[in-house]
């Protein structure tokens, strides 16, 4: 995989106005907005919150040129308005008066969603748990009816793979630190992969943490930020919420599970994914850091990305995270088969 010049995307983004942006989204909905255009916090897109003159206010994001192809946002989008559809609490994106839901700014694609209120919650309780399970149930219930043609397939032999690729051949990793790294995430990869044979796989989140549920006292719990959609296993959506690992955590696993199977069964033997999955993650942060850098030239997530101590910590954690998989004392085989 070769590993791309500085792209264009930051120049682009320059010329996004507010004079553009208002033009932008009031031309693709047919719809008057106020003055109000103030940027919202985002690592890769350029988000705005604007207000129509009818009041309503909304959210315009502007996707930076390169880094997802139209298919791909269209089976994001799809998704969306499928759930939508069912009256899942997402946000789906508007459609647009030339038809469709993706407009055009000179190069860079564009979206524009409905604002949508509501505050994060630090602690769940046992009935939020559950709240959250049954949403995750439902989700999961529309993602297997279709597929994502254009979306990436969550597996290790495929993007952990690839991940791992991009971040070698970006000259990130320090010459001496290359083949530790290198010699750590082939191993890696070797041990899960034949965990991921015969899995069912289907569209889901693939980004489901705390930080992209918003609560809503009057209608529960809103999913929101499908940027990282994939066609994965279930499971994947499930880990990054539990306070913990899966044996600090087995009530809040079980709660979840609970409210998951009013909708839909859930395989509990994939539970044992968990800790390879958390694995794939630390390699995907990676490359998502590396994707900044050659793209923008910096990165304001990790201070000390690419210096020699950032990558040792890197191995070291990989390596540990090796043992543990190795090791698993197989605490979800033996209580959920």
């Amino acid at each position: 995989m070769a590993v791309p010049s500085p792209s264009t995307s930051h120049a682009a983004f320059h010329g996004l106005t507010p004079e553009r942006i208002l033009e932008a989204v009031e031309t693709a909905l047919g719809t008057a907005c106020t003055n109000l255009c103030r940027p919202c916090n985002s690592y890769i897109n350029r988000v705005y919150e604007l207000e129509s003159t009818a009041g309503d206010g909304l959210i315009a994001k502007f996707y930076r040129p390169g880094r997802w192809p139209l298919a791909m946002i269209q089976d994001e989008h799809d998704f969306l308005c499928e759930l939508a559809d069912e009256e899942i609490p997402v946000v789906a994106p508007l459609p647009l008066r030339q038809g469709g839901t993706i407009g055009r700014c000179g190069a860079i694609l564009f979206a524009v969603f409905p604002k949508k209120g509501g505050r994060a919650v630090d602690e769940f309780t046992e009935d939020q748990w559950l709240a959250v399970g049954r949403l995750l149930g439902r989700m999961h219930m529309v993602g297997a009816r279709n597929t994502a043609a254009h979306r990436f397939r969550l597996h290790p032999a495929t993007t952990t793979t690839a991940q791992a690729a991009y971040i070698r051949e970006s000259g990130l990793v320090p010459a001496d630190l290359l083949a530790p790294y290198t010699r750590t995430v082939d191993r890696l990869i070797a041990a899960i992969t034949p965990l991921f044979s015969g899995l069912e796989t289907i569209r889901i989140h693939g980004d489901c943490h705390f930080g992209n549920l918003v609560y809503r006292p009057e209608s529960s719990f809103l999913l929101i930020d499908f940027d990282d959609m994939v066609i994965g296993p279930p499971v994947q959506d499930f880990w990054m919420l539990l306070p913990g690992r899966l044996d600090d955590a087995l009530l809040e696993a079980d709660l979840l599970i609970e409210g998951y199977e009013t909708f839909r069964p859930f395989v509990r033997s994939t539970l044992r994914l968990i800790e390879p999955l958390r694995a794939m993650r630390f390699i995907h942060y990676s490359a998502w850091c590396a994707h900044q850098v050659v793209e923008d030239g910096a990165t304001a997530v990790v201070p000390d990305f690419g210096s020699p101590t950032y990558w040792r910590a890197e191995i070291d954690d990989l390596d540990d995270q090796l043992k543990r998989i190795e090791q698993d004392s197989r605490l979800a085989g033996n209580l959920w088969g």
